[in-house]
């Protein structure tokens, strides 16, 4: 096998999977047979390029070898009289083309929508997307989410199950509801980044498989959406946030908090890229919550130094996002801004009042949270035990050696996983 043309079909793989797949679908009329008419265009490039030679639009010509093989796969099930006429569409698609708004298809967008739609589950709109539009397979999205590959198999042959049992449309959605749609997009690609930003188990802090699947899905909605405030402030949020990735994790393999990362090593050209993100989702009225998440990683972007953050502007945006988005989480993370602003008694009151919040009754970083103000008051007894029961409610080997390390730190005896 010719390399050069391994390394073009991996190439289009990566870059043009959704496309193709996409468009696809409006053919084949069943995500199932799209994908099989996919799998196989890309295993017809591997025979047929090396003596053709790879074409000038790679994109192209898979989507039309993808959905000649749905024509004739539909023809021999005896449905191409019904069918066809409904879904076939021009027999060459366009390219897309980076940056160029009337010249990309809407199929990708689509897909995505159809992935996320709110009759799913969560976990099944994260595994579709990951399977579908970003086109691993079901093994690696396995992986990713540490379940066995039988149960993610499962769990994706559900959601497509519910997509024809539900008649799920394959369209975008009508202009009414495109805010409540597009925020289920955007909620599925920040829970896929958030995962891999911080990873909820294993030896690994960080997880730069998904937090970079996650990066790559935000800019194809900033692509397919550009005028979209939200999409712009997820797009700078995440990339703001992992503008800090290579610091997280000091040279020993230990967890570096903001307080002690160098922040020259920060990524300045994703941090000025999310600030004009920023910038652009803010002039929204009102700004939504991912521009207001988006604004509190600018802060802390912004800050030369961890003793320049501005607490008080900190605390005043987590005030806006709990009006908007009353989450226990983003009440958490406010307590904690405030007892920076106004001093550990004052944050430490602001988490009390969160103690009986039922969704955060297995979250470890409540706890740690409160074991990091009880230290600051000098009540180690108190720290130690919420220090503890930080380190029951944590299966990431990096955060619990932190809190081991930081438990430790009080004086009592030394902490050692059983």
């Amino acid at each position: 096998m010719d390399a050069s043309v391994e390394a073009a079909v991996a190439d289009a793989h990566r870059r043009e999977w959704a496309f193709v797949l996409a468009a696809t679908v409006r053919v084949a009329g069943d995500i199932d047979l799209a994908e099989e008419c996919v799998q196989d265009a890309y295993a017809r490039a591997l025979t047929s390029w090396p003596d053709q030679g790879v074409p000038a639009r790679p994109a192209a010509w898979l989507t039309t070898v993808a959905r000649r093989r749905a024509v004739d796969l539909l023809r021999r099930r005896a449905v191409h009289d019904r069918v066809l006429p409904d879904l076939l569409v021009e027999e060459e698609p366009a390219e897309p083309v980076a940056g160029d708004r009337p010249g990309v298809p809407d199929d990708r967008l689509r897909l995505v929508f159809t992935c996320c739609h709110p009759a799913l589950a969560p976990e099944a709109r994260v595994a579709l997307t990951l399977r579908l539009v970003c086109g691993l397979t079901t093994a690696e999205v396995a992986r990713m989410f540490l379940v066995q590959e039988s149960t993610m198999a499962a769990r994706i042959t559900r959601a497509k199950k519910k997509i024809a049992a539900a008649r799920i449309p394959y369209r975008v959605p009508r202009l009414e509801e495109l805010p409540e749609r597009t925020d289920a997009v955007l909620t599925v690609v920040h829970l896929v980044f958030t995962t891999g930003h911080t990873a909820p188990v294993g030896a690994d802090l960080v997880r730069a498989d998904l937090a970079e699947l996650a990066l790559s899905l935000a800019r194809m909605l900033r692509l397919l959406l550009p005028d979209d405030a939200d999409v712009a402030g997820l797009l700078g949020l995440i990339l703001l946030t992992h503008a800090r990735r290579s610091t997280r994790v000091s040279a020993d393999g230990s967890l570096a908090l903001l307080s002690d990362q160098d922040r020259s090593r920060w990524d300045a050209e994703g941090i000025a890229e999310g600030l004009a993100l920023v910038r652009e989702a803010l002039t929204r009225r009102p700004p939504g919550r991912f521009a207001l998440m988006a604004a509190i990683a600018a802060v802390h972007a912004e800050a030369p130094a961890w003793s320049a953050t501005d607490w008080a502007e900190l605390v005043g945006l987590y005030d806006l996002l709990v009006a908007i988005w009353p989450s226990p989480v983003v009440a958490l993370n406010r307590a904690v801004a405030v007892g920076f602003a106004d001093g550990p008694e004052a944050g430490l009151a602001a988490l009390d009042r969160l103690v009986d919040e039922p969704q955060l009754a297995t979250y470890a970083y409540l706890p740690s949270a409160r074991a990091g103000l009880l230290a600051r008051l000098g009540r180690d007894d108190e720290a130690a035990d919420a220090y503890r029961r930080a380190l029951d409610l944590t299966d990431n080997a990096v955060e619990r050696e932190f809190l081991r390390s930081r438990l430790d730190g009080l004086g009592g005896p030394p902490v050692a996983d059983p």
